[in-house]
């Protein structure tokens, strides 16, 4: 079974709020940004995902690896050689 604290609803401002125990936050991972949604009569509180958490060492390993070049082939219009200026 999960971790049960029992905690009261607070006033904040004109909104409303739990405080969340830090041993509660430590075993979640939830740091700073969370994702708060509805799943049936439940509260959920996840971490926020942190999209392309990575992507640069991946692409600094492609390109170590000469595994970042474009696959399809480049077919310039005539506006790319006559209006473009690099």
């Amino acid at each position: 079974m999960s971790t049960a604290i029992r905690t009261r609803i607070i006033k904040i401002g004109n909104s409303q709020g739990i405080r969340i125990p830090k041993t509660l936050l430590e075993q979640s991972g939830i740091q700073t940004e969370v994702e708060i949604g509805i799943e049936g009569n439940r509260l959920t509180i996840r971490p926020l995902l942190q999209l392309r958490t990575g992507w640069e060492q991946a692409f600094a390993a492609m390109a170590a690896q000469q595994d970042d070049v474009l696959l399809d082939e480049v077919n310039p219009t005539d506006w790319d050689q006559t209006e473009w200026e690099w």
